[in-house]
């Protein structure tokens, strides 16, 4: 890309979406088109197309989507399976009929086997059952794959998808329901720290292990792909390394100051066992995170700490 490239984030006001725009702005690039959700519904597809046909992006980084925690896919599965297959069906299929360059699709590490080999190789994918209580969002990002595989295939079109472990970071979604792990253990101790609670519970039994990486290196990945990856195989970014959930919960609270105790409830599910990814092939392209995890979680809590009135919390 050029610094002057028109470049398309879709899903510029989410976390993934505005570190890439973070970091593409810091590096010089100047030329962006932008909608919000009130402005294109992304799963309209005459509106997508005509957006396409206005605006000509060369370049594309699809991070719209509709994500959220364990409760919130297993709870509303026709949605997330829904307003995932649109957005990005619309996306796809308007970069490859408008001419664009280069689309970087971001998928997710959800998409493979509940009992997948460890770590997660890039060739596992369709080996094995999915989770089930994600099953729904990850047959999506399966399907957003396999679309970008076929146009590249039928049509030459440069389509790449990237599947980010899971991620934190700068205006990540603190939902009470519907957030991911890391970010409803920093709201759940911090309410419990400053409303003086004795206990914190926390869903499953703390034994399954994650693997998280922060939204500006996943931003700093996607450029690095963006600029160096051409092929058609996807391609795994994580850190590398993975933690318990009882592990992620102590380091949180820490950051946090909290003192109270941590109950683990065993009626609620667990999820997958482990999920950490084998990243090895991006590592050898020459990239890797720079991020450690307590550095990330301080920084996400930073941004959660000057965003509580925004957020509604006390």
């Amino acid at each position: 890309m050029h610094l002057n490239s028109k470049i398309y984030i879709a899903g510029h006001n989410g976390m993934v979406g505005s570190a890439i725009d973070r970091l593409l702005k810091k590096k010089g690039f100047t030329n962006f088109i932008k909608k919000t959700s009130s402005e294109l519904d992304l799963r309209n597809q005459t509106g997508t197309d005509n957006f396409f046909k206005e605006y000509q992006p060369e370049y594309v980084f699809l991070a719209a989507a509709k994500v959220g925690g364990i409760l919130a896919n297993n709870n509303y599965k026709a949605d997330f399976l829904y307003d995932n297959l649109m957005i990005e069906a619309n996306i796809i299929h308007a970069a490859a009929n408008s001419g664009v360059k280069k689309l970087l699709f971001l998928g997710s590490s959800c998409i493979y086997p509940k009992f997948a080999p460890q770590p997660i190789k890039e060739e596992y994918l369709l080996t094995g059952e999915l989770e089930s209580t994600n099953d729904a969002y990850a047959i999506a990002k399966i399907a957003g794959i396999k679309l970008c595989e076929a146009y590249r295939i039928q049509y030459g079109a440069n389509f790449i998808s990237v599947m980010p472990t899971n991620l934190y970071g700068i205006g990540d979604n603190y939902h009470p329901q519907n957030s991911h792990v890391l970010p409803a253990l920093i709201r759940k101790f911090h309410e419990a720290k400053f409303k003086n609670h004795d206990k914190v519970t926390i869903w499953g039994t703390g034994t399954p292990r994650r693997e998280f990486l922060f939204a500006d290196d996943l931003a700093d990945a996607c450029l690095y792909l963006m600029e160096k990856y051409d092929e058609k195989e996807i391609i795994n970014v994580g850190s590398g390394t993975d933690y318990t959930i009882s592990e992620l919960a102590e380091i949180i609270k820490d950051i946090i100051g909290y003192e109270g105790e941590i109950i683990y409830d065993h009626s609620k599910p667990d999820g997958t066992p482990r999920k950490l990814l084998d990243s090895s092939r991006i590592y050898a392209l020459g990239w890797k995170p720079v991020t450690e995890l307590k550095e990330g979680i301080q920084q996400a809590y930073n941004d959660f700490l000057a965003n509580q009135k925004l957020l509604q919390i006390a």
